[in-house]
């Protein structure tokens, strides 16, 4: 009896490769704050440069890294005192809600990104519940 052994490569495989983007956003606050951005530009150079990296490969789609809690995501940056980045994910996006450093701040640090998320969510809730018009002229809600 005569054994065939399969030809590996007479066969066809494809493989198709989708680069996963999120757009990344920062939240501005109603009174044009920024908190996160206050965090980040207080940072020096060699720190911003890795949570730069990091905003950046969450952005690329690699969210491995976050861990996701009461509806936020926490990615640690391992360097320094352990910065942390505060985010919120919106459909393909994520918002960027604030920074933070250090072990011994951090329960006030997810406090303050539970807090700026739930006004996230308020401020999104009501910019579509705001009234537009329709072709036919007569005022109608914004779905959302």
């Amino acid at each position: 009896m005569r054994r065939q052994s399969a030809n590996l490569f007479n066969s066809k495989t494809y493989v198709t490769i989708m680069k996963s983007t999120l757009r990344v956003k920062e939240y501005v606050r109603e009174d044009g704050s920024n908190p996160y951005r206050r965090w980040f530009e207080s940072l020096e150079a060699q720190a911003a440069a890795k949570v730069a990296t990091a905003v950046y490969r969450l952005g690329i789609g690699n969210t491995s890294n976050v861990k996701w809690f009461a509806g936020i995501g926490e990615r640690i940056i391992d360097w320094g005192p352990g910065y942390r980045v505060y985010l919120a994910q919106d459909g393909t996006s994520l918002i960027m809600l604030f920074g933070g450093g250090t072990k011994r701040g951090q329960r006030a640090d997810v406090r303050r990104a539970i807090e700026l998320h739930a006004e996230y969510k308020t401020r999104k809730a009501e910019a579509g519940r705001t009234l537009v018009k329709s072709s036919m002229g007569r005022p109608r809600r914004k779905r959302g």
